[in-house]
């Protein structure tokens, strides 16, 4: 979960999915949160009183997918209606994000949910058997009620990405500011996977303020970016992923 300009303290959860992931963090007290030291994830519910989530929570990601403990089900295929969107893109201070045109949707479980934006951690947050990824791509989307849904998109070094390559081309040279690149159009669809089977389960917000009652639809099958792809986003965050967090007994499932 793709804004506000202030801070979410006391946003709703749709506001949320434009907020907390988008250019809240921009503005006055954006950065007080980091990925490390006295302001890093295991701080973060001390930052704020909203942000209190992060510790009590018990729905929280990102999780450590282990196989052996799965449950395989008869899952409806995410359907995927993405379009080309003007590229918008913004360094909000802790991740490059791309804010998408409205339009562009997911349906899965009986609900649509609208692609509101995608962003990138360096490594995976989401884990597989206890082995991170190079990279992860987060698309976050929210529904008519403003529920979230966040497709992970794993990412490992290999070949060179075509949507990538242009977003990396027109990063821009200031935190907190939204680039539109005038004339540049892309298609996130070109970022999934061939094939598309999925984990699922309930989660978080991976960042402050860590709130819950999101879905989370983990696709298997990873993609690639080159090496070099993946060096030039960690010359700008070398590390911004939240640490795993306790599955505290709910089931991961997969879909077959």
């Amino acid at each position: 979960m793709n804004p506000i300009v202030k801070c979410v303290r006391g946003a709703l959860i749709g506001t949320i999915a434009a907020g907390a992931f988008a250019t809240a963090w921009a503005e006055e007290g954006a950065h007080h949160w980091t990925y490390k030291g006295t302001t890093g994830p295991t701080h973060w519910a001390k930052l704020e009183d909203d942000f209190a989530t992060c510790q009590l929570g018990k729905h929280q990601s990102p999780i450590d997918i282990r196989k052996s403990a799965v449950r395989k089900a008869d899952l409806a295929p995410i359907e995927f209606n993405y379009k080309p969107s003007a590229l918008k893109i913004i360094d909000n201070g802790h991740t490059i994000q791309v804010n998408y045109e409205p339009g562009s949707t997911i349906t899965v479980g009986g609900q649509t949910y609208e692609l509101v934006q995608f962003h990138f951690h360096k490594p995976s947050e989401e884990k597989i058997d206890g082995k991170s990824f190079d990279m992860v791509a987060h698309l976050v989307h929210k529904n008519a009620e403003g529920k979230l849904a966040v497709v992970a998109v794993l990412i490992r070094n290999g070949q060179a990405n075509p949507l990538i390559h242009t977003l990396w081309r027109n990063l821009p040279t200031e935190k907190g500011v939204e680039r539109a690149a005038e004339g540049v159009n892309i298609d996130v669809s070109t970022l999934l996977p061939p094939k598309r089977s999925y984990y699922t389960f309930a989660g978080s917000l991976t960042t402050p303020p860590c709130s819950e009652e999101v879905t989370w639809l983990v696709l298997r099958n990873p993609v690639h970016l080159s090496g070099e792809q993946i060096a030039r986003f960690g010359k700008i965050y070398p590390m911004n992923a939240r640490p795993t967090q306790p599955l505290n007994g709910r089931v991961v499932e997969a879909s077959r």
